[in-house]
């Protein structure tokens, strides 16, 4: 699909919107909500739907607990979470109010999103709010949450949350100006990640939040191949959300990706945690990535990790090389005895000048998402 002349045209003719908003923000300025209850008022009049995904109840648990820094103990983080997220809740409650738009609380974990099911919930719940007018405020449910259910920071919870919803802008609130160039200067547009973002990152450390700019770049990168427009902007600008809702050159623009992934394509690269490796030969690996050929056992050199059938897998080359992610479709113990029986009868098919090929599917190509 050709890009538009002016990629912001789009930006200003979105109708469903994910904004995302950091503890660091929070934290420094109260100010924050009032202003975006007012950013989100201006969007309904237009017809527009917003979702929130608001970081802020560990920073907010903390001092309210007397820790003097952020926890690094697990237990203490989610005491903070469960003493924080009534706090931030609260702070929405009496801003939304001024505008008489009713919020709703939704805490989600990575195993939310990870089960069709339990994400098909989801995802028709967030509708039902939406539909009656109310905006959803989105966060990861700390509380209980451990590392294997975590979705690593809200940038990457609002990267998913983006498709559950056919969102086709996501905001990404922060407290620069944008992605800057090595001179400091706003970069406005980004059409290639890989050409136009990464050689910008700068790694950078927050006693308050988890979330940097890499993060951001990331989870811009995952929400355009789902086909949503991405702006990081600086969210103590007044009146900031609104100029990027309208189109304004402001922030960095991640431009939707032409080649745009399924949703559950996107579901199976972004949402799901590999269980295991199978690692493909050369001639197997050139297949996958230049063809979209299905992963077979005669192309397999070899599996790693106890991953069951229906488990996501890493595809990686034979140089170790991630190419690609997919849905087993077979348990490793039974790709590895299939991989035995393929290689034999490849061997004896070879010595008996017979090339022909074992065709066991391991990953189907339609279960299967292969990186640029």
């Amino acid at each position: 699909m050709a890009q538009s002349k002016d990629p912001r045209s789009v930006v200003a003719k979105a109708k469903r919107i994910v904004i995302k908003i950091g503890s660091r923000t929070l934290a420094s300025d109260r100010g924050v909500y009032t202003r975006l209850a007012e950013a989100v008022k201006k969007a309904h009049g237009k017809g527009r739907h917003v979702v929130i995904v608001s970081s802020g109840a560990i920073a907010l648990g903390t001092k309210k607990l007397g820790f003097p820094s952020r926890p690094k103990e697990m237990a203490k983080l989610q005491a903070a979470a469960a003493a924080g997220q009534s706090l931030l809740m609260q702070a929405y409650e009496e801003a939304f109010v001024t505008v008489s738009i009713p919020v709703a609380q939704v805490l989600l974990t990575h195993a939310d999103l990870a089960n069709r099911t339990r994400a098909n919930n989801a995802r028709a719940a967030l509708a039902a709010l939406l539909d009656a007018g109310a905006v959803p405020i989105l966060n990861e449910n700390d509380s209980v949450a451990v590392e294997e259910i975590k979705f690593g920071d809200n940038d990457q919870l609002a990267a998913m949350v983006a498709p559950l919803i056919d969102a086709d802008l996501l905001v990404l609130l922060s407290d620069v100006d944008g992605l800057l160039d090595s001179d400091g200067v706003r970069i406005p547009v980004v059409r290639d990640v890989a050409k136009d973002a990464l050689p910008h990152i700068r790694t950078t450390k927050s006693s308050v939040g988890t979330g940097g700019m890499g993060s951001k770049v990331e989870a811009a990168r995952r929400a355009t191949l789902a086909g949503a427009s991405v702006v990081v902007a600086d969210a103590r600008v007044d009146g900031i959300v609104s100029a990027v809702l309208e189109g304004d050159d402001v922030g960095t623009l991640f431009v939707p990706s032409e080649k745009r992934l399924t949703a559950r394509k996107y579901w199976i690269a972004f949402t799901l945690r590999p269980r295991g490796d199978v690692v493909l030969d050369r001639g197997a690996a050139a297949a996958v990535k230049s063809r979209g050929k299905s992963v077979l056992a005669v192309g397999v050199l070899g599996i790693r990790g106890l991953f069951g059938a229906g488990d996501c897998v890493r595809v990686l080359d034979a140089d170790g090389a991630e190419i690609g992610r997919g849905l087993a479709r077979v348990a490793a113990v039974d790709a590895l005895a299939g991989l035995g029986k393929a290689t034999a009868r490849n061997e004896k098919k070879e010595k008996d000048g017979d090339a022909g090929d074992d065709h066991a599917v391991v990953i189907h190509r339609d279960e299967l998402v292969v990186w640029e």
